[in-house]
């Protein structure tokens, strides 16, 4: 990519699957997703405040990116898709209007040539597989991870803190939305997973990493959401995965 940001670039080069669950516990599902291969962008958002209002805060933010279409300036795009986020901040804090919680974290990879952005806000979280490494790419917004980050919680004490659900940061709960975004390289073979909380908090990383290394992306998000369906469905879940093709003879990225 040049410094400006811009660069020729043919879409589809990758390829996606994406899957929802209510799980076995919930009645209805507030998690929503969007998977626009076609465009190289991926969100996963998880209601929060009940149903009708979670699902309907969650629902806001992939209507708010639907249509969103991609350019050929990675910056301009970038700012776009925080822009449409602010959109659906705004019209889930219209919508709730002083009758409590309505809101949704966002997790969003949005792929532009050898390089790629992470957007979030909450504790929807997106992995990286790059053999022979699974790492976190996003942060928790959350009570426990910045007690953590104070050095007043160790890493036994994150999952049953009582507080464990609070977050601090998602659309909808503030006036103002606050999300943070890295910017990554992609390399072939790179494999992603977006996923709400429902997959990771009965899945474990390394049981995360075993099923990521699947042979496709339709076998991996299979094998991880039955395993938390088997573990009791205790949320709703919702993943994708991202698959980059191993580099073959040509330039890369493929033109």
């Amino acid at each position: 990519m040049s410094s400006t940001g811009t660069q020729q670039l043919t879409r589809p080069w990758w390829f996606s699957s994406a899957r929802t669950n209510v799980g076995h516990v919930r009645r209805a599902n507030e998690d929503a997703f969007l998977d626009a291969r076609e465009q190289g962008l991926w969100v996963v958002a998880d209601g929060m405040g009940g149903h009708s209002r979670g699902d309907w805060a969650s629902q806001s933010i992939i209507e708010t990116l639907h249509d969103f279409t991609a350019s050929k300036n990675a910056e301009r795009d970038l700012d776009e898709i925080i822009q449409r986020l602010d959109a659906a901040n705004r019209q889930c804090r219209s919508e709730s209007a002083g009758q409590g919680t309505m809101g949704s974290t966002v997790a969003a990879l949005y792929i532009f040539g050898t390089e790629a952005y992470v957007i979030w806000a909450g504790d929807s979280r997106i992995y990286r597989y790059r053999e022979p490494d699974f790492v976190q790419l996003t942060d928790d917004h959350s009570l426990v991870q910045e007690l953590y980050r104070l050095g007043e919680l160790e890493d036994d004490d994150l999952d049953n803190h009582p507080s464990s659900n609070v977050i601090t940061r998602a659309v909808g709960v503030h006036d103002s939305l606050e999300t943070q975004v890295r910017k990554i390289s992609v390399q072939p073979g790179d494999r992603y997973l977006l996923c709400s909380d429902g997959l990771f908090k009965d899945v474990a990383p390394d049981e995360l990493k075993e099923r990521m290394i699947q042979s496709g992306p339709d076998q991996a998000l299979d094998a991880m959401m039955s395993l938390a369906l088997r573990r009791g469905g205790t949320d709703n879940i919702t993943a994708i995965v991202v698959q980059i093709p191993v580099a073959a003879a040509g330039p890369w990225p493929p033109q």
